[in-house]
């Protein structure tokens, strides 16, 4: 029976994990593209500024008398950061929404058939971005990247289908890897592309709602046309039909999902949402931080992230995979956790540069240790055809988290300063760590 249930034999395991991690990794540097561009993305819609009489005016002007409330130094500079936090939250919004139902779905249908629809979904919304000369179209092409990027709780059930227990922490690292190249890599082709202006080498591309940020959604556009063709000829489906879960079986309802599951399972997603919701403001605020205390440079702030991005894959590919099984998720998670209360107090009070890269160094070690192990416990928490649901609602957890986080930490750093924000953060944190002392580890032996 042991081996039945490990319905995946080693060779195709590894195969199916490298399929996987390099479609998260395309998917990731796809979404990540369009970061570097928000502020030129305002300039651009907006030229005449908040006042110009538009809808989009009106609601910049908005966003523009709350930069002016909270004492900035330079609103028009807020201004464009509220405004590519709220593009940030519509994309983790519709996250939030999705990924539990596409998750649901590939327990039905299986993991295959929904990655191909949403990898397809997601070409198409980076080819309205391509004509995206109007700022609504813009807008829906958000909305739809955003309700197929849900795809990440299909491609962590993957991961889970081919993983037996022991394994599973180990697997789900190498999705942490993807996230943390995707991240390095997608903001610095965004910011190469951007300089690339299709309109001014052919013109008459304009009239079909070519713009001056194509460049970069040509790339994204051709990475998930990649991505689409590597799912197609390469990954077979991971979920058995046997294991699948009949429709009339299964009812989940987006607005009920955090009291869905077992208990552990809810405590683990309420954890993990209220970890993210920290975590989030802060990578949002970072480079603030880094420019108010350090006069950090766009280029020395693109190599902060690559500090960072690189601690993280070092902690995720190698601590996380070797010490998952002899010391325990729980273990890790809880080290993760108290790592993150860390970085939030040395970050408050870093007025010098060594102390700042230290903790950066806890900030990757937190977020390296918890992700993976959070998410492998609601795997080994959830029964073997719930998997897609159950990773899908803890997914939308952090999309949730995402979509909130940002914009809080936000109106919070500038309107009571750095070190009272992450103070602040360090409190919250505070929260996860008491909740997941009461986690249970849960039996690693695979059910007869």
């Amino acid at each position: 029976m042991m081996a039945e249930q490990r319905h995946s034999t080693p060779p195709q395991s590894r195969r199916t994990l490298g399929i996987v991690f390099l479609t998260l990794f395309l998917d990731l540097v796809g979404f990540s593209i369009i970061f570097p561009l928000f502020p030129a993305m305002l300039d651009y819609y907006l030229p005449d500024g908040p006042g110009d009489g538009t809808l989009l005016g009106q609601m910049v002007g908005v966003l523009a008398g709350w930069a002016e409330a909270s004492g900035a130094e330079n609103p028009r500079f807020m201004t464009a950061v509220l405004f590519g936090g709220i593009l940030g939250s519509l994309y983790s919004i519709l996250q939030f929404l999705c990924a539990p139902l596409w998750g649901a779905w590939s327990d039905r249908v299986g993991r295959r058939k929904v990655l191909l629809i949403t990898i397809s979904g997601l070409a198409f919304g980076y080819l309205l971005w391509f004509f995206a000369a109007s700022f609504w179209v813009l807008i829906l092409s958000r909305v739809v990247t955003g309700a197929m990027g849900g795809n990440l709780s299909v491609a962590t059930a993957a991961v889970a289908d081919t993983t037996s227990r022991e394994k599973r922490s180990s697997g789900l690292a190498l999705i942490g890897i993807a996230f943390g190249l995707g991240f390095i890599v997608g903001p610095a082709i965004g910011g190469i592309a951007s300089m690339i202006d299709l309109t001014e080498h052919l013109p008459a591309l304009a009239a079909l709602g070519v713009n001056p940020f194509s460049m970069p959604a040509l790339v994204a556009f051709m990475l998930s046309i990649l991505n689409l063709v590597w799912v197609a000829r390469r990954f077979e489906e991971t979920l058995p039909e046997a294991k699948r879960v009949e429709p009339e079986k299964r009812g989940l309802s987006v607005l009920q999902i955090f009291n869905t599951g077992s208990p552990q399972v809810r405590r683990t997603n309420l954890l993990y949402l209220i970890f993210m919701l920290a975590f989030s403001g802060m990578e949002f605020t970072l480079t603030f931080l880094a420019v108010e205390r350090f006069a950090f440079s766009p280029v020395q702030n693109g190599g902060m992230f690559v500090f960072i991005g690189f601690i993280l894959i070092l902690v995720q590919g190698v601590l996380v995979r070797r010490l998952a099984n002899p010391v325990g998720e729980k273990n890790l998670a809880l080290f993760g956790l108290f790592f993150g209360v860390v970085a939030f107090l040395a970050l408050a009070f870093a007025l010098q540069l060594g102390l700042f890269f230290i903790a950066l160094g806890f900030l990757a070690l937190s977020i390296g240790l918890a992700s993976p192990t959070l998410s492998a416990l609601i795997s080994l928490y959830s029964q073997e055809s719930d998997q897609g649901a159950a990773l899908g609602v803890f997914r939308s957890a952090g999309s949730l988290a995402r979509a909130i986080g940002p914009l809080v930490a936000a109106f919070a750093y500038f309107a009571y300063g750095s070190k009272a924000a992450y103070l602040f953060g360090a409190l919250i944190v505070v929260i996860p760590l008491v909740m997941a002392i009461k986690l249970p580890q849960p039996e690693k032996m695979e059910s007869d």
